[in-house]
């Protein structure tokens, strides 16, 4: 299967999930497939919940990248994968995962997907989204209190101890590696075409 691989980076609540939404809204659900870094946090069975809630979720390290790697090959192969699922709840990852098809346009979306250069020479375009601090954190605490079962008081510790001085050291210094850096993400309509159009063309010459 012809594939292009659209990597979506960017800093926490930058907007990367509403520029996939768009993405999927433009191009329809079965041309579309996501996975997000996310999904593959590394698994800590071996730790109990006190010990899982204090390691720090924002380092390249805490992630199963060599998974996330070899399961975007077998897509851009045609084949189907099984996507871990990170339950944030407990802070370690369910037994279950979601099957994700190949399809025409394979979005990977994560704050830290440009922080290996293998992820990126898979990537056809890297988009980097660039959103105000404040407006980040906003988003952040909405997202994990009302969704993810968290207390404010939690949110506002984990950024201020790790999610901000990471961001500063890695995810910060990858947006060098974009090809197009878009502010507000999927709420800006300018970029938001410019993208679709890249994509289309790209689509129609493969």
């Amino acid at each position: 299967m012809n594939t292009i691989v659209i990597g979506i980076a960017g800093g926490t609540g930058s907007g990367k999930t509403t520029l996939t939404k768009r993405l999927r809204e433009h191009f329809g659900e079965q041309e579309v497939s996501v996975i997000n870094h996310d999904s593959y946090y590394k698994r800590h069975d071996e730790l109990p919940y006190e010990e899982r809630c204090k390691l720090n979720y924002d380092h390249p390290d805490s992630f199963e990248t060599d998974l996330m790697i070899e399961h975007l090959k077998q897509l851009r192969a045609g084949q189907s994968v099984e996507v871990p699922v990170y339950d944030y709840t407990i802070h370690n990852r369910s037994d279950e995962t979601i099957t994700v098809r190949p399809a025409p346009v394979i979005i990977v979306e994560g704050i830290l997907i440009f922080a290996s250069q293998e992820l990126c020479d898979l990537m056809d375009i890297k988009v980097f989204v660039d959103t105000d601090a404040d407006v980040r954190i906003l988003r952040r605490i909405v997202r994990d209190v009302k969704s993810r079962g968290r207390t404010l008081d939690s949110v506002v510790s984990q950024y201020l101890t790790t999610v901000k001085p990471m961001h500063e050291q890695f995810v910060e210094p990858s947006k060098r590696k974009a090809d197009l850096i878009i502010p507000e993400g999927g709420k800006n309509a300018v970029a938001l075409d410019m993208l679709i159009k890249w994509v289309s063309n790209h689509l129609s010459a493969v």
